[in-house]
């Protein structure tokens, strides 16, 4: 299971990132030259990141730090390298310096999730991931990365809540990562059939019968033992109303 979550992770974490040339600070607008500058530095800094070339990535931003050193976007940026490079202490001081700089920072608060994630500190992911959603709680990937939060300590009840949550905000969230092979990445097929049970329950809550019967056919041909209980949960209780369900998972004998 936790092969999917940090999958899961990581792709939430970068999608939640993309937007920070938005986020931008300004610097004086007496000095074109100096912002020109800076501007173009940043974009040849993404450029190394995108590259996955993180050694230029962190390198480029550390020089661009030194002429803005008040900027929590490049700290942040500077911190997200660091982690992709697995340099964990330098990316957690320097996503640290980006909250301080910028409290509300959501980006930087889900990032330094990230970072205590990938060292195992669950309870501090959730901390601050719970920070990210308090400040942009419209925000879907920060609640995928509370819910993969509670999935490591286990708190099946309180990760679900985080993805429904998320599919209100954004349907196709889970869906993206879905299709691009994160089930793939655990580590049985019995856990690939329990994660598609899961999420089907997740559809069925949220009323979205379609994606419902189809993590229900992913769990029946992952060999999930206890499809019985589509027709015992409350979740599933519309699901039951469609014909389809019938053909995927026959309904028990009447006694």
């Amino acid at each position: 299971m936790r092969y999917l979550i940090f999958r899961t992770l990581l792709l939430a974490m970068l999608f939640g990132t993309c937007r920070l040339g938005l986020s931008l600070s300004e610097p004086p607008q007496s000095n074109a030259t100096a912002q020109t500058s800076v501007s173009e530095g940043q974009k040849t800094c993404d450029a190394f990141r995108a590259q996955k070339d993180y050694p230029k990535a962190i390198a480029c931003f550390q020089d661009a730090i030194k002429k803005d050193g008040k900027n929590a976007v490049l700290y942040n940026k500077l911190g997200m390298a660091e982690l992709q490079a697995s340099e964990l202490r330098g990316a957690l001081a320097d996503l640290t310096k980006a909250t301080k700089l910028n409290p509300r920072f959501a980006e930087a608060q889900n990032n330094i999730g990230a970072v205590y994630y990938v060292q195992k500190k669950y309870n501090a992911a959730a901390k601050y991931f719970k920070k990210a959603v308090a400040l942009d709680e419209t925000h879907a990937t920060y609640h995928v990365n509370l819910g993969t939060a509670w999935f490591g300590m286990n708190n099946l009840d309180r990760a679900l809540a985080e993805y429904a949550r998320a599919l209100q905000l954004d349907p196709d969230v889970l869906a993206k990562n879905t299709r691009t092979g994160i089930a793939a990445q655990l580590g049985t097929p019995e856990e690939r059939a329990r994660y598609e049970f899961m999420m089907a329950k997740v559809y069925a809550q949220l009323g979205d019968t379609d994606r419902c019967l189809e993590c229900l056919r992913r769990a029946k041909e992952g060999g999930y033992r206890d499809l019985g209980k589509v027709y015992e949960d409350q979740e599933f209780a519309v699901v039951r109303r469609d014909a389809r369900l019938a053909t995927i998972i026959p309904a028990p004998a009447s006694k």
